[in-house]
């Protein structure tokens, strides 16, 4: 069966899709089938309806984060209905994301995130293009780091939380050049740890 939500630590994680436009080279994937015992590889992607019948099992929805083995904003229809269930509830909304949505979708769709979602926590990774290529591997080459970025500053620009994080891997100096990026623009910064 496939796995579309999972609670881990104090949230519930939904599970889009495995389709993703980078191929990291610390990606939990790599090394995993899923996070915290569970299995996130799916042989078919859920719509809003499949996702909703299992949130509606759950007790405590308060905290939700989009964020499975692929990138959520790649089934953004169905996030942002799922979205909408979950705010009538009273939900607090966080989209972890690689940043290129703008770039798949072909439009901003940091304007369609407002109101429905509270976080976005964007994966900066690395301080220039060339290196952020180096670890992400994206189908867009090293105009994905300008696509990013772009959308960082989209969805700062519609008064969405918008934190810009990179992994412990990267070395002390990239860290310290990364979050000077991240708030030059006006993105709070996080280290996220290396997950083996």
């Amino acid at each position: 069966m496939n796995t579309y939500t999972y609670r881990y630590k104090d949230a519930i994680y939904i599970n889009l899709t495995n389709r993703c436009t980078n191929d990291c080279t610390f990606c939990v994937r790599n090394n995993h089938d899923g996070v915290g015992g569970y299995h996130l590889q799916m042989d078919s992607e859920p719509n809003a309806k499949d996702i909703i019948e299992q949130l509606e099992k759950q007790d405590d929805v308060s905290k939700i984060v989009f964020c499975g083995l692929g990138e959520p904003t790649m089934s953004l229809d169905v996030l942002l209905n799922v979205a909408r269930y979950l705010k009538k509830r009273g939900s607090h909304i966080r989209i972890n994301t690689n940043g290129q949505a703008n770039a798949y979708a072909k439009q901003n769709i940091a304007t369609r995130l407002v109101g429905l979602i509270d976080v976005v926590s964007i994966s900066l990774n690395a301080p220039n293009a060339a290196e952020y290529q180096k670890y992400c591997r994206s189908v867009y080459g090293e105009d994905a780091y300008a696509h990013m970025l772009d959308f960082a500053k989209a969805c700062i620009a519609e008064g969405i939380d918008t934190v810009m994080s990179v992994v412990d891997v990267i070395g002390d100096e990239k860290v310290e050049q990364s979050r000077k990026i991240a708030q030059d623009i006006g993105a709070r910064f996080r280290i996220r740890k290396y997950v083996e």
